[in-house]
């Protein structure tokens, strides 16, 4: 087993840096000769490596169609864990900074069924990708965007100037500190058309809650942080190695990929909260418990991978593609 993440490193160049909203900055990354970056779909985002071994993921935010920048926002989170601190303080026009190519784990469907986007703070930077691709494609679309005050809401004029007829803004201090009826609009979308929500837990888990009885293919859930999971007591396994034939056992309160690393495998790996999908692993024999906040239901239904930082297994032996 070997690190794979060096395969799809990019070196790019900061090319921009501008204060979207109050605490939030906007980063256009450009490759150093100017050309052409891989291509990348609405929903997708990158992972930014930042000094003392952190990776941090963001969203793409700019146009698919554009093949020669990529654009992140980034919300200052002051009681975070530094890595959005470090890029306010010291990510300047002109450095470079290495990130993967663009990965996605929320991506549109491929139908032409209307999308009924609901955002939350800075949530709304997939969400303003997807808008873009709908665009091109001349798919409808609503926007329902959620933040504190205006001067927190990220990309607004571009939003309010282009798409006023479709976008609909709720700021919780001029609503007297009520949070958006996410149930009511969830209510109110025809049952043909898609749902897309990123932003705060609050916000994620209304919908998810009033969107309980919607066919699940037709709603999309991008989390920013995992989701409390009902508390069930958990059972050791053992995990199997299907390269070497090594079985290792994973106890109760032991991730997979922390029983793998500490019998030296190299296992890429980054949020290690069932969040990013570095480290979805394929699964040849066994049942996995899946934990994530990634995969789809017919994904968890096929049960033939699986995030090995959060999951678990339901069979007492599980094997791995590794």
């Amino acid at each position: 087993m070997q690190n794979q993440m060096s395969r799809d490193q990019l070196r790019l160049v900061v090319t921009e840096v501008t204060c979207e909203a109050y605490d939030i900055l906007r980063i256009e990354l450009r490759a150093r000769d100017q050309g052409a970056l891989p291509a990348f779909e609405a929903g997708a985002h990158l992972e930014l490596q930042l000094p003392g071994a952190m990776a941090r993921h963001y969203s793409l935010c700019n146009d698919p169609a554009d093949r020669d920048r990529y654009c992140i926002a980034v919300g200052r989170m002051r009681e975070g864990r530094g890595g959005s601190t470090h890029i306010h303080q010291h990510v300047r026009v002109g450095m470079e900074l290495v990130t993967s190519s663009p990965r996605n784990n929320f991506p549109l469907d491929q139908s032409n069924a209307p999308c009924v986007f609901i955002a939350g703070g800075i949530g709304i930077t997939p969400i303003l990708s997807m808008i873009q691709a709908c665009e091109g494609r001349g798919r409808p679309w609503t926007l329902h965007y959620a933040v504190r005050s205006r001067q927190r809401a990220a990309f607004y004029e571009v939003l309010s100037n282009n798409f006023a007829d479709r976008c609909h803004f709720h700021f919780d201090d001029e609503a007297g500190g009520a949070p958006m009826a996410a149930a009511g609009i969830v209510a109110q979308t025809p049952q043909e058309a898609h749902i897309y929500c990123c932003g705060p837990t609050p916000l994620m888990e209304a919908v998810k809650e009033a969107a309980v009885d919607r066919t699940p293919e037709s709603v999309h859930f991008e989390w920013f942080s995992a989701p409390d999971l009902p508390s069930a007591p958990e059972k050791a396994f053992d995990v199997v190695v299907a390269s070497t034939g090594a079985c290792y056992p994973v106890p109760p309160g032991k991730s997979i990929l922390q029983v793998l690393e500490a019998h030296g495998a190299l296992v890429p790996a980054a949020c290690r909260e069932g969040l990013c999908a570095t480290c979805r692993t394929g699964v040849l024999e066994g049942t996995p418990e899946h934990r994530d906040c990634v995969l789809t239901q017919a994904e968890r239904d096929a049960n033939d991978q699986m995030l090995i930082c959060v999951s678990r297994a339901l069979s007492d032996r599980i094997v791995l593609d590794l």
